[in-house]
């Protein structure tokens, strides 16, 4: 089997097995999808989705946010850790949408980058997520799944998201992250995969690694 007939392979199981995956946080519009995501960093979907009814009830738009101290923003985020940085790039990010873009996240990815608070991978989820580009966000889930399975083979995750670019055709790569994400949430855990229900080990390179 080429690796390439090996990729295929793996993302026709991957889409067997989640068919309905999609995005875990809760969100409206690309303004509550940009505030989610940055809030995510180092903090678990989860938490954020219990925090941002509240948050985004108090701030509704970019302007109502650039007009808030980060100190009343912490008051709602405080459970999603690195807090302080995260009010201070809220309101910096809301400041800037409101003033440049008038009050409409931008749709483009350099200019997301380019956002307080915002790197590639928070770009990427946007553009996939709220505007429908194709776009891979590379999470710890994705570095670890793919980099086992040998979709990837790199140190990093830019390298990672580039290698995946090459590997999945880019009209599956909003779906396949989102795939991925499932798979190890669920499966393929950091510390205790689950390697028994696993119905793709036969491609892990960690199964045949410790075969030899």
């Amino acid at each position: 089997m080429t690796q390439q007939e090996k990729n295929r392979a793996i993302l026709t199981e991957l889409e067997r097995l989640y068919p309905e995956a999609k995005p875990a946080l809760h969100f409206d519009s690309a303004w509550q999808l940009l505030v989610a995501v940055i809030l995510s960093a180092q903090c678990t979907d989860v938490k954020v989705n219990l925090v941002t009814p509240a948050l985004f009830a108090a701030f509704p738009t970019p302007e109502a946010m650039a007009g808030a101290q980060p100190e009343e923003i912490e008051t709602y985020i405080r459970t999603c850790g690195l807090y302080h940085a995260k009010a201070k790039n809220l309101v910096k990010t809301a400041g800037i949408i409101a003033r440049q873009y008038g009050g409409a996240v931008p749709a483009d990815h350099d200019a997301l980058e380019a956002l307080p608070g915002v790197g590639r991978k928070t770009a990427n989820v946007v553009m996939s997520c709220a505007f429908g580009a194709d776009a891979i966000a590379v999470d710890t889930h994705v570095f670890r799944v793919t980099n086992r399975l040998g979709l990837a083979d790199a140190p990093d995750v830019l390298k990672t998201e580039l290698q995946l670019m090459e590997a999945i055709p880019k009209e599956q790569w909003s779906r396949a992250h989102h795939w991925l994400i499932y798979h190890g949430r669920q499966v393929c855990h950091a510390r205790k995969p689950e390697c028994g229900r696993c119905t793709l080990a036969p491609w892990c390179r960690e199964k045949e690694a410790e075969k030899e």
